[in-house]
């Protein structure tokens, strides 16, 4: 808890090395960041035509690319934080090795590094709902928020988890990304929770993204419950128990990370 405590004191290290992650990801573009905004609407883009002329939608969800958006936005940081923290205590040895360097500012700094393209995405997909008048409850709004710190602690524990165990033991960053594929189909982001198989109905609940994913879905694209209209979204309990798991699952990730920090710099 003690070094826990000392995080805030890196700040300023947190924002330069966030800064750099995100100018080295676009060096030598001729837009640079600029495509943080191209990136997201290109891509919204792709699935507006494929879902209107390629292949037909699900059946019961008028304007499917954008409900397939308002998914895979939030996941694509998600993944994107854990497939990158799995590796970075790996290619950051160098910074590791010094010893007053905090070690656990490396996954913290791909997660928020992410957060920040997720950001970023969001005027895109906020003009896209304008444009096509998706019915967005005012009251549901503030949940917005909560669901971002909520997904942000969830991820921060993840990522603290995998970091650690991946100096040890490498493979796991190889059956990482076929688990993130399965964790992705197993997630109501390509298909509406209640149209799902009820075979697959008692491995929804388990799924913390499941509850993500319904949330942003149940505030930016689907209009509001008759019986909770003008209050939370319907699926606010499950996002509270999820906020208290992912408290504890950032507490238990720092904890074992501080437990295996003095191994890193030798196994790296």
């Amino acid at each position: 808890m003690n070094n826990l405590r000392q995080l805030p004191r890196y700040r300023g290290l947190i924002q330069s090395l966030v800064s750099r992650e995100l100018k080295a990801r676009y060096r030598g573009s001729v837009l640079g960041f600029f495509w943080s905004f191209a990136n997201p609407l290109l891509l919204l883009l792709v699935y507006t035509f494929v879902f209107a002329y390629v292949m037909p939608p699900p059946a019961g969800i008028k304007n499917y690319a954008l409900f397939f958006f308002t998914g895979i936005l939030p996941w694509t940081w998600f993944s994107a934080s854990l497939l990158e923290s799995s590796s970075v205590l790996i290619t950051g040895g160098n910074l590791i090795k010094k010893v007053m360097f905090p070690a656990e500012i490396l996954p913290i700094v791909t997660v928020l590094s992410n957060l920040v393209h997720f950001l970023l995405g969001l005027p895109i997909l906020i003009a896209f709902l304008i444009y096509f008048d998706a019915p967005i409850e005012p009251a549901e709004l503030p949940w917005f928020p909560v669901a971002i710190l909520v997904q942000l602690l969830l991820t921060l524990g993840l990522a603290l988890i995998l970091s650690a165990l991946t100096v040890h033991f490498r493979d796991l960053k190889d059956i990482l990304g076929n688990v993130m594929t399965l964790w992705f189909f197993a997630t109501p982001i390509i298909y509406y929770w209640k149209n799902a198989p009820p075979r697959i109905y008692p491995f929804l609940n388990p799924n913390p993204f499941t509850h993500l994913a319904i949330t942003y879905q149940e505030i930016l694209f689907f209009p509001a419950d008759p019986g909770s209209a003008g209050g939370p979204p319907g699926h606010w309990k499950w996002l509270l128990a999820l906020g208290v798991a992912s408290i504890v699952l950032f507490l238990f990730g720092y904890f074992l990370f501080d437990r295996l920090r003095d191994s890193f710099a030798e196994e790296v």
